[in-house]
């Protein structure tokens, strides 16, 4: 059973602050796995994270890039 909720495309686009298009692009092209729902796609809570740590910048050591760190506040 789902233990996390799956999003809409609008929801993760929103989260990433990209345009949906590229959401489902991403789901289009085979990067990002969804669910087809009826007329819409979800994505799994879970598959976006690993979508998200599987392109986390590194310096090479496992550690976040100098750019990453310096992002945050």
């Amino acid at each position: 059973m789902l233990s996390r909720p799956l999003m809409t495309t609008q929801e993760v686009a929103d989260l990433l602050k990209v345009k949906e298009a590229t959401v489902r692009k991403w789901i289009r092209d085979g990067e990002l796995p969804a669910i087809h729902l009826h007329r819409e796609w979800r994505i799994a809570v879970r598959h976006l994270e690993e979508f998200v740590a599987a392109r986390l910048t590194t310096d090479g050591n496992g550690q976040p890039s100098r750019e990453d760190a310096d992002a945050d506040p």
